[in-house]
């Protein structure tokens, strides 16, 4: 089938999309737009842009119903002041002497069990920061051990991102998660070392009493906090262990439902509701947009011109999987986009040169997962927000963030290329 778009002006929707995410606009609108300046550039007709771009979106029903779904859980977990209630006892059992690896573990967790990233750095931050106060460690140590088990996390759970490289490769939720165990471990060991590092640094930004918050919430107790993770962790594991399949459509929601019951807070499931859909609507209409510019870019000779440039560099072309997850996030600021894009644009190109579409999608995700933290994505200012960090301190920590990332996505590359 002949390309129906140029990969020139393609390419060149690509680019004023990620100028205008950079300009702080929109991001959906961004990408929708990119998608129909690079089908039009491209040398597409009105008609078949416009059809590219809807084709695009409409692959995208599916992980964007998931996400939705997911918001059960999200609001939940937050809501309820168990996803506090499981930081508060990971760090309270390893202790303040072990603040750093408690922080990291923590974090790591809590974004494992279905919360957004962003999100789990949030939660975690206030007991993060008191106990950082007492064990005399900078705030820059802290937030890189939260945002380094965020990141860890992130490539092991049931967020968008992973929702959607799935989908993109046909392959189990659950097997892609466990297929990035080792990944996700390295770069846990990576943010505890630099974290620790940096933690000795003598300029250092102390954390203050006003940077501490004082939370006189009664939380649940950390059984009744862990059966909304359980659950979702139990669903999901069926296939795997049983041959007993569990969409996650079901799964994240009766994980939310059982966390309601279980703390006690089912009288209040319609505000927490309204809290949950509020935070992966975002994302939801995110992912209409990436699907979008997805479809124009699949429908572009991008692909092939790809695959010959990596056949002129004699590169691989299962590296088309990490390096397509990292580029496409350092270009959007989002790992969901990054992930969607990525995964939606390159899953056929990797199938047909065979490269196993469990490994790819792992390549993929954690590359995503590695490069998300730069000024134009909402993460970088979230982060920063959470543990009152100027812009300037924020980003110092950028090349200590992306160590942590390299790691994660070499190690599932190399694992690939130690095992094809």
């Amino acid at each position: 089938m002949e390309p129906a778009f140029s990969t020139l002006g393609t390419l060149v929707g690509l680019a004023v999309a990620i100028v205008l995410i950079m300009r702080k606009a929109q991001p959906a609108y961004s990408l929708i737009f990119g998608a129909f300046l690079g089908g039009i550039l491209g040398g597409g007709a009105l008609t078949e842009t416009v059809d590219a771009m809807v084709s695009g979106a409409q692959n995208m029903a599916s992980p964007i119903l998931r996400v939705l779904t997911s918001g059960v859980l999200v609001g939940a977990l937050i809501k309820s002041g168990a996803a506090q209630k499981i930081a508060e006892t990971i760090v309270s059992t390893l202790g303040a002497k072990r603040a750093i690896p408690a922080i990291a573990v923590a974090t790591l967790v809590i974004c494992a069990v279905g919360v957004f990233i962003d999100i789990a750095v949030i939660t975690a931050a206030p007991v993060a920061l008191m106990v950082g106060r007492q064990a005399r460690i900078n705030k820059e140590s802290i937030l890189l051990a939260m945002i380094g088990g965020s990141q860890a996390g992130n490539i092991i759970s049931p967020n968008p991102n992973t929702l959607a490289v799935a989908e993109a490769f046909d392959v189990e939720l659950t097997s892609l998660m466990m297929k990035n165990i080792i990944p996700s471990i390295v770069a846990l060991t990576v943010t505890i070392i630099l974290s620790t590092l940096l933690s000795k640094r003598k300029k250092g930004i102390p954390i203050l009493v006003i940077d501490v918050e004082n939370s006189h919430a009664k939380l649940p107790s950390i059984f009744t906090a862990s059966l909304g993770p359980f659950t979702v962790v139990f669903l999901l594991a069926l296939r795997p262990l049983f041959g007993i399949t569990v969409d996650p459509l079901v799964a994240l929601p009766a994980g939310g439902l059982v966390c309601l019951i279980a703390t006690r807070q089912l009288k209040n499931i319609f505000s927490y509701l309204e809290f949950g859909i509020s935070k992966v609507a975002e994302v939801s209409v995110l992912l209409l947009g990436t699907g979008a510019i997805a479809g124009v870019i699949r429908a572009s000779a991008v692909q092939g011109d790809v695959v010959a440039l990596l056949a002129a560099l004699q590169m691989p072309t299962f590296m088309l999987a990490p390096l397509s997850g990292f580029l496409l996030t350092g270009a959007t600021g989002s790992t969901t986009a990054g992930a969607t894009i990525a995964s939606q644009t390159f899953h056929t190109i990797l199938e047909d040169a065979h490269v196993d579409s469990l490994s790819a999608g792992a390549m993929i995700n954690s590359g995503a997962a590695a490069f998300d933290s730069l000024p134009h994505g909402s993460y970088f200012h979230a982060t920063a927000a959470a543990v009152f960090l100027a812009f300037k301190d924020r980003f110092k920590l950028f090349p200590f963030e992306l160590t942590v990332g390299l790691s994660s996505v070499g190690s599932a590359t190399l694992l690939y290329y130690l095992t094809r």
